[in-house]
């Protein structure tokens, strides 16, 4: 630099010192007041957080508040029915429409025969109670039909490893992985480890023989944790409180009043033994002692805030699932149309990431083990599908009912007009198939013609139409609260 200094005309300069720069996180301090709070903070692993003992409780005390309030049982089985529905239908997508008709008839029988939704439902449920559920591919030959794949349901507890919390790189609690982090198999219990007869014995089962469906919440995490877990402290406060309001109402009641007096003692007043009991009679007059008057128990409970409370805990439990107040409520009494809707579309977006959670790791598994098997029945597929090493496809679900179905026909025909949507897009949200649903309606009217039934004309365009009510009074909205 002594050059620069020539030039500008300064005189040596002193090199610049080093600023030391010091950044701080308020989180991570630890003073008297947050020392407690954090105590249980840790730095382990998914998996070491995640060991087989705690995995054990979590699934313990979950399963009993789920089976003992009525609010969770009613939470989890809201959920499960929300993300199944009535079950998944599937859509083929080959170049041969006969084959795709035939093959969707064919797998839709086998899922009747399975009980596929019911099977789908318990996997949801034992996600949110128990976090996560295995379920294996067998042949039942007991199944009606030609193909004989059927699923195993098997409880969290019986897939665990021989040697109790084992946990190494290639093996995590009963899954054994191969180097690159695959599942190669499965190490499941004979019996449940709840059973009395106490028959530890395992079997090993190939990876591709067995589902596992869970959602990890951490990278490298191999076991689930029950969906419900952030709420359980919640669930035992809502209980404690309605046991403490109805036990202090109970007590207020037994007692029907007090004597009391104002005179001081050996006074004036007649003399009467503490804490001695009164019995009343129905539709009577009571006569005190001299100097002494009567007053009831002032019951205190339910206070106001009782009501306040409980929709606060309810919508805190609710939060970790996505699920709106009045759904995990099961009342909208407070809610009006617009806010109605608003809550929902976080719920709805939620159930249809978790659908196509649930497509991937479970469903298209079985469509492939049941294709593989189908293959081989030449009255079942086509010989120009059977060539196929994987079926392409598609899963149609439920879809979620409108509040107000004319305002939704209504917004419907409007993006139809304009060509902002199709109708694969709009049956597809109904979870019905476009194509299935186009024939059965030509065939309708054609036998309409027949009959000579004149087809209902179509409505008069109403414009586009608003699907938010929110800029309406509330007072107005307030009469379709139940949203």
């Amino acid at each position: 630099m002594g050059w620069l200094d020539a030039i500008l005309g300064r005189k040596g300069s002193a090199a610049p010192r080093p600023v030391s720069i010091r950044a701080r996180y308020d989180a991570a301090q630890t003073t008297d007041a947050n020392r407690k709070h954090w105590a249980n903070a840790d730095g382990l692993s998914a998996d070491a957080a995640a060991s087989p003992e705690i995995r054990r409780i979590l699934r313990n005390r979950t399963r009993y508040e789920a089976a003992n309030n009525s609010y969770a049982a009613g939470i989890v089985s809201t959920l499960a029915n929300d993300v199944v529905g009535t079950g998944p239908r599937l859509q083929v997508l080959t170049d041969d429409p006969e084959a795709n008709n035939a093959i969707e008839q064919a797998f839709g029988a086998w899922a009747l025969a399975v009980n596929l939704a019911d099977r789908l439902r318990t996997m949801r449920m034992a996600r949110a109670h128990s976090g996560e559920c295995f379920a294996k591919l067998v042949s039942n030959p007991a199944l009606p039909g030609p193909v004989k794949l059927d699923l195993a349901l098997v409880e969290a507890d019986r897939v665990a490893s021989p040697h109790w919390g084992a946990l190494t790189p290639t093996e995590v609690d009963g899954i054994v992985y191969d180097p690159y982090g695959n599942p190669v198999a499965y190490r499941v219990m004979l019996e449940h480890p709840g059973d009395r007869s106490g028959n530890a014995s395992h079997e090993t089962l190939p990876a591709a023989k067995v589902l596992h469906y869970y959602l990890g919440t951490r990278p490298e995490q191999s076991r689930g944790i029950p969906d419900l877990v952030p709420a359980l402290p919640l669930f035992a406060q809502l209980r404690r409180y309605t046991i403490a309001v109805l036990s202090a109402a109970e007590t207020a009641a037994n007692f029907a009043g007090t004597v009391e007096t104002d005179a001081p003692a050996n006074g004036e007043a007649d003399p009467v033994e503490p804490m001695d009991t009164i019995e009343l009679e129905a539709n009577s007059l009571l006569t005190l002692p001299a100097g002494w008057k009567m007053s009831q128990v002032k019951p205190e409970q339910p206070a106001t805030t009782y009501g306040e409370f409980k929709r606060e805990i309810l919508n805190e439990i609710a939060r970790c699932l996505n699920m709106p107040f009045n759904v995990a409520a099961g009342n909208s009494s407070g809610y009006n149309y617009a806010s109605g809707r608003l809550d929902h579309q976080t719920y709805y977006r939620a159930i249809r990431i978790d659908q196509a959670h649930m497509a991937r790791t479970v469903l298209d598994r079985v469509l492939a083990e049941w294709f593989d098997e189908a293959k081989l029945i030449e009255s079942l597929v086509p010989p120009r599908v059977r060539v196929l090493e994987s079926l392409p496809h598609q899963w149609f679900w439920d879809g979620t009912e409108h509040v107000d179905p004319a305002k939704e026909a209504t917004a419907q025909a409007t993006r139809l007009s304009n060509n902002t949507t199709t109708l694969a897009c709009e049956f597809a949200k109904q979870g019905k198939d476009w194509e299935a649903e186009l024939r059965q309606r030509a065939r309708e009217l054609e036998l309409m013609r027949e009959l000579g039934i004149a087809a209902a004309p179509s409505a008069p365009g109403a414009g586009p139409a608003s699907n938010d009510m929110a800029d309406q009074p509330a007072e107005e909205n307030d009469d379709e609260a139940d949203a």
